[in-house]
């Protein structure tokens, strides 16, 4: 059984923005699998599918981006899921819009929902479908949980649907196969296509590399 988590927040003012696009992708996902309807448990909206023979539970929490966690654990415990067979989507702003990778383990990097995640699982080791969102561009005015927290714009809603499908196609591959082939495809592929997002400066003062304290429900996931 796989516990496929998408990230974001919950309530309709939040739905069109780039934090959220880890809701866009499970909702995509549940219709792809034909999965029954969402039901309300573990502080979060849940759906049972199969795919490949595989049972997938997919789940969104409601507890706001920063609290995660505490939704993903007790789901991950009902249904007996450990850590290495929970696959998260999440917005990634270290990667160029449109670009997607697969992951296993490693740090929050200022995305607080995984450090939620990370707090509340007890390890860091599990798997995340990194979806591109990009950094805020020249001249933006404001920080970066300001831009996580605001929509997609024109251009960008307009190639959307393509990322949200390559995001599934991404799960349904992990799912089929596992994790490892999965990721060399989808890691090689992007790699050839698309050149690799900046790493940022080490004297980079981005707000994204404090984070906000998870005590608190708040949608700031990036801070």
């Amino acid at each position: 059984m796989w516990l496929v988590v998408g990230l974001g927040n919950p309530g309709r003012e939040y739905a069109s923005h780039r934090h959220n696009v880890g809701f866009m992708a499970v909702d995509e996902l549940a219709s792809r699998l034909k999965a029954d309807s969402f039901r309300e448990k573990f502080s979060a909206q849940y759906a049972k599918a199969s795919h490949a023979g595989e049972d997938i539970v997919l789940l969104k929490p409601m507890t706001f981006m920063n609290l995660s966690g505490q939704s993903v654990q007790p789901a991950a415990a009902f249904f007996k899921v450990a850590p290495a067979n929970v696959l998260v989507l999440h917005d990634e702003i270290d990667l160029p819009f449109n670009d997607l990778r697969l992951k296993l383990g490693g740090g929050h990097a200022g995305h607080n929902g995984l450090r939620s995640m990370i707090q509340s699982l007890g390890t860091p080791d599990f798997a995340r479908v990194r979806i591109g969102v990009g950094r805020p561009p020249a001249g933006y005015k404001g920080e970066v949980a300001d831009f996580v927290l605001s929509s997609f714009d024109t251009m960008e809603r307009a190639e959307l649907p393509d990322l949200l499908q390559r995001a599934v196609e991404s799960v349904l591959d992990v799912c089929a196969r596992g994790l490892t082939p999965a990721m060399n495809k989808l890691n090689t592929k992007t790699s050839g296509a698309k050149a690799s997002a900046k790493a940022p400066s080490k004297n980079d003062t981005s707000p994204r590399s404090e984070g906000e304290a998870v005590g608190a429900a708040s949608p700031r996931g990036k801070a």
